[in-house]
């Protein structure tokens, strides 16, 4: 059985020491980066500058001005009712990726454009690249199986000029498939990311949201809004989370080294046993679990390698 490694968070508050999100929001900051956003802030039951979080319009915005302050991204947008990605999250994981590709380095990250990353379900918002590309200067390449998505992540790639030489997409012509067809024979990747489909179905995806909307709400609204969106395809998938991700460690053993190190989100830890035991019958030579907080929000990411 390969060798576990637990490795706990860095920092008490939750985020990585170098993730630039670590702090409150400075709407200051952010307003002067992007104007559009002044019309959302006003103050908090607390009386500190904030925007409504169940407001699907003033998350848009917030997350447009966070790029365009942190990453330099002067054009973004998404369709209608696509996934709208919590910015410091996805910064973590791209953050703890550039530690474990250290491991192998002596202790140095690797930056530059030719580390390659692969990023399995880019999704129309093409934010793991936009990180990762702005803060270690690698280069990614983006697959989806949703034209749309597709179409979406390559127009933000065309609209900045500092993404165009870092950025490729590619669309997975067979859904079942997740390396098959996107990966070509021979390509090397120092490491792929993944933020899997949390949910096994639209009703389930839509009790997740109600109970959201209830917590940003404080209870006052029940009628459940989608302030983060999400297509079908995005958010579920048949048997969840724990039925992708084993089909991804399955597919993976297929081409063990053309992928450094393999790597995926986890947002339940009950699904931990069943990867772990996917993992066991794939023959990773290594995992590693890596713990990551944000808030009261619990996640880690699992990566292995052959």
């Amino acid at each position: 059985m390969a060798k576990r490694i637990i490795i706990p968070t860095l920092e008490k508050s939750g985020l990585h020491p170098r993730n630039p999100h670590r702090f409150r929001y400075d709407f200051k900051a952010l307003t002067a980066s992007c104007p559009d956003l002044s019309r959302f802030v006003s103050p908090n039951k607390y009386g500190n500058e904030s925007i409504d979080f169940a407001n699907p319009q003033a998350v848009l915005t917030l997350n447009r001005a966070l790029l365009k302050h942190f990453y330099d991204i002067s054009s973004w947008d998404i369709p209608d009712n696509y996934l709208c990605p919590p910015i410091p999250g996805r910064a973590d994981y791209i953050h703890y990726m550039a530690d474990l590709l250290a491991t192998g380095n002596e202790g140095k990250i690797p930056t530059g454009g030719q580390v390659r990353v692969l990023d399995i379900g880019v999704g129309a918002n093409c934010v793991y690249p936009i990180i990762g590309s702005k803060e270690y200067g690698w280069s990614f390449v983006g697959t989806d199986v949703d034209p749309v998505a597709i179409e979406s992540a390559r127009k933000i790639v065309e609209m900045n000029s500092s993404l165009q030489s870092k950025v490729e997409l590619r669309i997975q012509p067979v859904p079942a498939d997740i390396f098959r067809g996107v990966v070509q024979p021979e390509e090397q990747f120092h490491l792929s990311v993944c933020n899997p489909p949390f949910h096994s179905s639209m009703a389930e995806a839509s009790a997740a949201t109600r109970r959201k909307t209830l917590n940003l709400t404080q209870g006052r609204n029940t009628r459940p809004v989608q302030n983060f969106g999400g297509q079908n395809i995005e958010l579920c998938y048949n048997g969840g989370e724990e039925a992708f991700v084993r089909r991804m460690i399955q597919q993976s053993s297929r081409i063990p080294s053309q992928c450094k190190w393999f790597s995926t989100l986890i947002a339940k830890n009950d699904h931990l046993p069943a990867v772990f035991k996917s993992l066991e019958i794939a023959r990773a030579a290594e995992v590693r679990t890596i713990d990551m907080a944000q808030g009261q929000k619990v996640s880690r990411v699992v990566a292995w390698r052959f």
